[in-house]
């Protein structure tokens, strides 16, 4: 049995001591998840050779932090790499054509914090510099992709969709609500959906999972001169503050904090402002809500849930990467993937089905800690 422990070590340079402490922190309430993820990966009938898997860890930032993670299985090789266009954090791991089972565990310790600006009211007399000059790496998020197109039919919504507005926040608000308003949750979709945004604006079918919803709102608010990005992760628990408002469609566990989250997996999305930085949406889940709660769009709660989403996360939930129509590291023979919310694998070059857990053979177990 191979392992690898690594643990995050926080320390501080002696030359940041005085660093400047009054920088506002809209980061509220703090979670403290143990993440276990157990793959005894099945081999589809008439597929041989090496099996190759890629699997998506989540990124250190502001509001979330990898204390600690754990791997350990019968595996050939195994590492942690973020070699991609994204710098998407990821842990390969290859196993021999002549395995006899194919096995790996990986337990991390995360901890997040509630995204909440505008519970803050940090936004509330907002006022974009009059030159916008953005970063090198802020710019990417303005480009468009294979699935996020920014010309066409999606400029044609947004041009609709903002009028004269020339407030980038109140172009990202106009966006949210007209999503809110307009698009619908579908749960037969696969996974959490393809977020193909030109097919859904231009047939119409205004209706899709997370990744479908909020990459509407990310291409859009491109489309609007907007940087905008999809966070692809996965919830790991009950939502303490949502959950008022619906039971499950936030994320749920037992009375012990516990929960199964092997289909937990959760698209969410920012856009950025000149002079502030990075905020939090989530208009998908707008939609989950409103479906499992059976509730109108004029409904208060419906409301009350499209008001905290806009500017504002709860933390039963991390984040994996940003990456979307990329390449993986090393690359598969599926190549570019659309996006990196779910393990994926290879056998002799044959994909595994990602978005089934029996079928692929992994369960997600996490506890509030």
């Amino acid at each position: 049995m191979k392992k690898l422990i690594a643990v995050a070590v926080l320390s501080a340079c002696g030359s940041l001591a005085h660093a400047n402490t009054n920088i506002p922190n809209y980061n509220t309430d703090t979670h403290l998840y143990e993440f276990t993820q157990t793959y005894d990966l099945v081999v589809p009938k008439g597929s041989q050779g090496q099996t190759n898997l890629w699997v998506p860890l989540p990124f250190n930032g502001e509001y979330q932090q990898v204390k600690s993670i754990h791997f350990e299985g019968n595996y050939m090789n195994a590492y942690v790499t973020e070699n991609n266009k994204y710098g998407a954090k990821t842990l390969f791991a290859t196993w021999d054509k002549d395995a006899q089972k194919r096995d790996l565990k990986v337990t991390m310790v995360i901890e997040t914090k509630d995204r909440e600006p505008m519970v803050k009211s940090a936004l509330e007399n907002y006022t974009p510099p009059k030159d916008i000059q953005y970063s090198v790496d802020v710019q990417e998020y303005l480009k468009a992709t294979q699935h996020i197109k920014t010309d066409g039919i999606v400029k044609e919504f947004a041009d609709k969709i903002i009028g004269k507005e020339s407030n980038p926040l109140k172009k990202a608000e106009l966006i949210h609500h007209w999503i809110v308003k307009n698009m619908e949750r579908d749960n037969s979709v696969l996974g959490c959906g393809d977020g193909d945004v030109e097919k859904i604006l231009t047939t119409g079918v205004l209706k899709g999972k997370c990744t479908d919803i909020n990459s509407v709102f990310v291409a859009l608010a491109r489309a609007a001169g907007i940087p905008a990005r999809e966070i692809f992760g996965i919830r790991l628990g009950a939502a303490e503050k949502m959950g008022k408002y619906s039971k499950g469609a936030f994320g749920s566990a037992n009375e012990q904090g516990i929960a199964n989250v092997s289909g937990g997996q959760h698209c969410r999305a920012e856009f950025y402002l000149a002079g502030f930085g990075w905020v939090p949406v989530d208009s998908a889940d707008v939609a989950k809500m409103r479906l499992a709660e059976k509730k109108s769009v004029e409904d208060k709660d419906t409301q009350a849930v499209a008001k905290y989403l806009f500017g504002n996360w709860e933390a039963n939930w991390v984040g994996f990467n940003h990456a979307r129509d990329f390449d993986l590291y090393p690359q598969p023979e599926l190549a570019p993937i659309n996006n990196f919310g779910y393990p994926y694998a290879e056998v002799g070059g044959d994909p595994l089905n990602s978005f089934d857990p029996k079928e692929f053979k992994y369960d997600y177990v996490s506890k509030k800690l």
